[in-house]
């Protein structure tokens, strides 16, 4: 069992849902992120999802664009991304974490090199959001030789035959995005969130997490009854912009996170 895998598990058995906030590497810098994923494994989180800064974040809303393009200009790179988790497993955070990226970052980096480095590294998954299972056979075969988890992203439109197929390529977990669209705070949670996740758990064996658009302890309480993991990301990546002291954001995230912790627990 991976140290993803195990994440899940030990939370399944407590009766709870995983907390995996979302940050990008590197913005503002890496010092600073450093200090804000210290702050969030203190503050309760299961898992980190750390995003590579990449110019085209299709996926993303203006929030994590914004992010994205900070990050950018201190020239933040994959090779440093991973030379940053490799400090973080040297000072001693021992939480999963997952990289959020587009593949174009990793196919430049190359395959081969890429899972050997991120295992190197002490990265336990990688989610490529555009890149389809259909696609990464060859992808999938190098991370997962080299210990690590692949994670796919499904969807409202995805179909029941579609699921099975990225249940099948998966690992560690499935990343369901709540709602058609890309990354950002939302007001409210979609009202086909519980049926679509009774169907998905018709088709899936593996953790399902579920993110796009969760930002107040109420969204995470109800979604941590409905799913195996909460994935809360333009909600924090918004506190790192509105606050430019590192130490501040910090303080804003530190109490942020003990409240969606908490709502998940109640």
């Amino acid at each position: 069992m991976s140290r993803l895998e195990d994440a899940f598990a030990r939370k399944k058995a407590q009766g709870r849902a995983a907390f995996v906030p979302y940050i990008t590497a590197g913005d503002p810098d890496l010092p600073a992120t450093k200090l804000f994923v210290e702050t969030l494994v203190a503050a309760g989180a299961d898992v980190v999802e750390l995003g590579v800064p990449f110019s085209d974040p299709m996926a993303d809303g203006p929030v994590n664009q914004r992010s994205a393009e900070r990050a950018l200009k201190t020239r933040i790179t994959l090779r440093k991304v991973l030379e940053f988790v490799r400090e973080l497993r040297a000072s001693g955070v021992t939480v999963p974490i997952v990289l959020f990226t587009y593949f174009n970052p990793v196919f430049a980096f190359g395959c081969e090199a890429f899972a050997r480095e991120a295992a190197r590294a002490g990265v336990d998954g990688v989610l490529a959001l555009d890149l389809p299972p259909e696609e990464g056979v060859e992808y999938r075969r190098l991370l997962r030789a080299a210990g690590i988890d692949t994670v796919f992203l499904a969807a409202p439109t995805t179909s029941d035959a579609r699921l099975k197929l990225i249940d099948e390529a998966a690992s560690g977990f499935v990343y369901y995005v709540s709602r058609t669209g890309v990354t950002g705070v939302q007001s409210s949670l979609s009202g086909d969130l519980e049926p679509e996740l009774r169907r998905l758990r018709t088709q899936l064996t593996k953790p399902v997490a579920v993110g796009f658009g969760i930002s107040d302890p109420t969204q995470a309480r109800t979604v941590a009854k409905l799913s195996d993991g909460v994935v809360v990301g333009s909600a924090l990546v918004r506190l790192i912009e509105e606050h430019p002291k590192p130490a501040d954001a910090a303080a804003r995230i530190r109490d942020f996170a003990t409240a969606l912790v908490a709502g998940m627990n109640t």
